[in-house]
């Protein structure tokens, strides 16, 4: 009865139901669940689980001890619905006459019991946890959602956003030379800054501009305090052709958003082509991501939506670096990191 994809293309919410119940799944472009909930009995709620309808691929049907509305209700006018996506693309809102009626967040997983949250669910069970025993996580996520992207659809939002990010990298990097859109006509917004090669540095450095204007999806399944780690931006130094090298930008910029995941220090990502197509010469096969190299210039102290921006340099590893990433991190960034500029 709905379908409504992310701004980022890459999960989709579907709201079905037939006479019995409804149910809203979050799949990925593939047709891939990632979660799934149960909204409502159109029917008066058996005692059990109707396992005959569950093996025949229909929506399920809450038992009675799980539902607010055990005669049933009536069922869902697609009308009446609006979806509001988190700002990660991860997680997604379903109203009902502007009242919250189910969430499915991020960290949404069938296979381990968590389903997304449902207005008139009781109790957790393995097709809907209660939303009103949650509301005071996910009351402000959701807030938060509605008050970015009314934000970003503000006239002149993105511009204003991008002089603040060119601001910054010109009193922290050094002054602005050619600017690429890596966008590729679709969101996040993003573009990539020259900074030439200045007095006292012999090398450009080129900088992401608009990735920390959206978070990057997952970064609280992993890290204590997402506010310090899910804006980023991505940096690199170089002495050969910048253009060459914002090709990394163009593969990279937009790939949390893509894939639903996230980028951070000691990750690593292995180039997508041929190893001859690598942009940067040297025989490398990828990139691993660093932050803090201290003997390159410091972008840090930006702050935007109340979480700080970190910038990763991507430091260009072999195959065989590659390999070794997940076994030896310190060892390996410090033997690479002198490797920039390239």
């Amino acid at each position: 009865m709905l379908t409504d994809t992310n701004p980022y293309g890459s999960r989709t919410l579907v709201v079905e139901g037939d006479e019995a119940s409804s149910v809203a799944y979050l799949c990925d472009p593939h047709g891939v669940v990632h979660g799934a909930v149960w909204l409502a009995n159109h029917i008066p709620a058996p005692e059990t689980v109707d396992l005959r309808r569950l093996n025949a691929g229909l929506p399920p049907v809450m038992p009675r001890g799980g539902t607010r509305h055990p005669a049933g209700r009536p069922p869902l006018d697609p009308a009446r619905l609006e979806v509001l996506w988190f700002e990660e693309g991860d997680g997604v809102a379903l109203f009902e006459d502007g009242e919250l009626l189910a969430v499915i967040p991020g960290w949404a997983d069938m296979e381990h019991g968590l389903p997304g949250y449902a207005r008139d669910a009781i109790g957790e069970t393995p097709f809907a946890w209660p939303l009103e025993e949650a509301m005071e996580g996910l009351g402000p996520r959701v807030a938060r959602a509605r008050a970015y992207w009314a934000w970003r659809r503000t006239e002149g939002a993105w511009e204003s956003y991008l002089r603040y990010v060119l601001a910054h990298l010109d009193a922290t990097v050094g002054p602005a030379g050619r600017y690429w859109d890596v966008s590729e006509g679709g969101l996040p917004t993003v573009g990539v800054t020259e900074r030439p090669a200045v007095p006292g540095r012999d090398y450009a450095v080129l900088s992401t501009v608009g990735m920390s204007c959206q978070r990057m999806p997952q970064v609280e399944q992993y890290i204590d305090r997402p506010d310090a780690y899910a804006r980023v931006e991505l940096a690199f130094a170089t002495r050969g052709d910048p253009r060459d090298a914002a090709r990394l930008f163009l593969w990279l910029a937009r790939y949390p958003w893509r894939s639903v995941t996230w980028l951070g220090h000691g990750h690593t990502a292995r180039w997508y082509h041929d190893r001859a197509g690598f942009p940067v010469p040297g025989g490398y096969s990828g990139v691993l991501m660093l932050t803090g190299l201290g003997h390159l210039p410091d972008p840090s102290g930006l702050v935007f939506g109340g979480d700080s921006v970190r910038w990763l340099w991507l430091v260009p590893v072999t195959d065989a670096e590659l390999g070794t990433a997940g076994h030896d991190l310190d060892g390996l960034a410090w033997r690479v990191a002198r490797r920039l500029p390239v």
